[in-house]
C-alpha cells in the first residue's frame, strides 16, 4: 500500500512539473500574445516579444518553433545573463498570405532548466488594400531635426471606398493626406508622414491607424520606425557588473560617443561606491571611461544612476544605469539550482531524476 502511494505521489509531481517549469519561464516575458488586427497586403507587420532574465543563472533560448509558415520568428539574443533583456521578433508574411492568420510560436529554453513558452499571434491580411512602402522607415534622425516619408495607399474594390481619418497617439507626428485619385480600377491616396523637430531622443516604434468607411475593414495599421539620435550616446546601458562578493572591487568600461569632438566636464553618481577615471582636458569623439566599483557590504541588488555632462551645446548630457548584485558565498552542492534575485523570488523546479 505504501509503495503504491509513493509511486502515485511521484507520478503526480512529474505530471505537475511542466506547468511549474513553464510558469517560471513565462514570467520573463512582458507580453505573450499579439493581434495585428487588419493589415494591408505588403505592409510590414512585426512584433517584438521582450523577455528579461530574472534569475542568477544564465538563460539560454535553444529554438523557436512556429505553427504556421505565415510567421517567421527571430531570436535577438540566445543567451541572457542576469537582468539582460532579449527579444523574440515575430514577422507576419503579408506578401505571401491572405485572410485570417493565427500562429503560435513555441520558445524552447534549455538552460538553466527545460521549459517551453507559447506566444500567440493573429492578424487579418487584406488583398484589396496595398500600402507601399509597407512601413514608414525614418532611419537615424539627428535630435532637433525633421524627417518625412511618402506613402501610397492603393485600394481595389468599391468605388465609394475612402480613407476617413489618419490617427496616431504620438504628438510628434503629423500626416498630410491627398485627395483620392481614381485610375485603372483602383483608388489611390498619397500620404506624407512627418516627424517634428521636437521629438525626443530614442527609438521610434509607433503605429499609424488608417481609418476607412468599409465596415469589413474599418482600419488598417502602418508601422513607423526609426531613431532620434542625440549628439551624445553611452554604451553599454545599463552597465552590468553581475554578481559580486561584499567589498569586492571590479572594473568595467563605458563608451561615450559624440557626433562631434567633445570634452567630458563631469560624471556623477551621488552616494554610489563608484570611481570614474576621466581625462578632463581631452577633446575627442569617443571617450573610453574605466568604471571602478566597490561592492556594498550588504547583500542584495544595486542600481546606480550615473549623470554625464559635456561641453556639447545641445543635448550634451546623458544618463546610464550601473546594475548588479551582492551575494555571499554558499556551500557547494552537487544539485545546482537557479536562484532568483530579490525582485522575483520564484525558484525554477528541476526535472525529476529518471529512475
Amino acid at each position: 500500500m505504501q509503495r503504491r502511494l509513493a509511486i502515485a505521489i511521484v507520478l503526480l509531481l512529474a505530471a505537475a512539473q511542466p506547468a511549474t517549469a513553464k510558469e517560471w519561464a513565462r514570467k520573463m516575458f512582458t507580453l505573450t500574445t499579439h493581434d495585428f488586427g487588419h493589415v494591408a497586403h505588403g505592409a510590414k507587420a512585426e512584433v517584438a516579444f521582450e523577455l528579461q532574465n530574472l534569475y542568477e543563472e544564465e538563460v539560454h533560448i535553444a529554438d523557436v518553433r512556429t505553427s504556421c509558415g505565415c510567421t517567421t520568428p527571430t531570436i535577438s539574443k540566445p543567451t541572457l545573463k542576469t537582468w539582460e533583456k532579449g527579444m523574440i521578433v515575430a514577422t507576419l508574411n503579408t506578401k505571401s498570405y491572405l485572410g485570417q492568420r493565427n500562429s503560435t510560436l513555441t520558445v524552447i529554453i534549455d538552460k538553466p532548466f527545460y521549459a517551453e513558452v507559447p506566444l500567440t499571434i493573429a492578424g487579418y491580411i487584406h488583398s484589396d488594400v496595398d500600402i507601399q512602402p509597407g512601413a514608414v522607415s525614418l532611419g537615424d534622425v539627428p535630435l532637433g531635426t525633421k524627417a518625412e516619408q511618402h506613402v501610397t495607399i492603393a485600394y481595389r474594390g468599391r468605388s465609394a471606398w475612402q480613407v476617413t481619418d489618419i490617427r496616431s497617439a504620438n504628438e510628434h507626428f503629423e500626416v498630410e493626406l491627398s485627395d483620392p485619385m481614381r485610375q485603372a480600377g483602383q483608388i489611390l491616396y498619397q500620404m506624407t508622414v512627418r516627424l517634428k523637430d521636437d521629438a525626443p531622443a530614442g527609438m521610434i516604434q509607433e503605429t499609424l491607424t488608417v481609418v476607412t468607411n468599409d465596415p469589413k475593414m474599418p482600419h488598417v495599421t502602418l508601422p513607423i520606425e526609426g531613431r532620434v539620435v542625440p549628439p551624445l550616446s553611452v554604451s553599454p546601458s545599463p552597465l552590468l557588473f553581475g554578481r559580486l562578493q561584499p567589498g569586492q572591487t571590479a572594473t568595467k568600461q563605458l563608451v561615450i560617443t559624440g557626433k562631434q569632438p567633445f570634452k567630458i566636464t563631469a560624471i556623477q553618481a551621488d552616494g554610489a561606491p563608484l570611481e570614474f577615471r576621466t581625462s578632463p582636458d581631452v577633446v575627442k569623439k569617443v571617450h573610453l571611461i574605466p568604471v571602478i566599483l566597490t561592492a556594498p557590504a550588504t547583500s542584495g541588488d544595486f542600481d546606480y544612476e550615473v549623470h554625464i555632462a559635456t561641453d556639447l551645446p545641445m543635448g550634451g548630457t546623458a544618463t546610464c544605469h550601473i546594475r548588479g548584485s551582492v551575494t555571499t558565498a554558499e556551500p557547494a552542492s552537487d544539485q545546482p539550482a537557479a536562484k532568483v534575485p530579490a525582485a522575483a523570488r520564484t525558484e525554477p523546479v528541476r526535472s525529476l531524476p529518471q529512475r
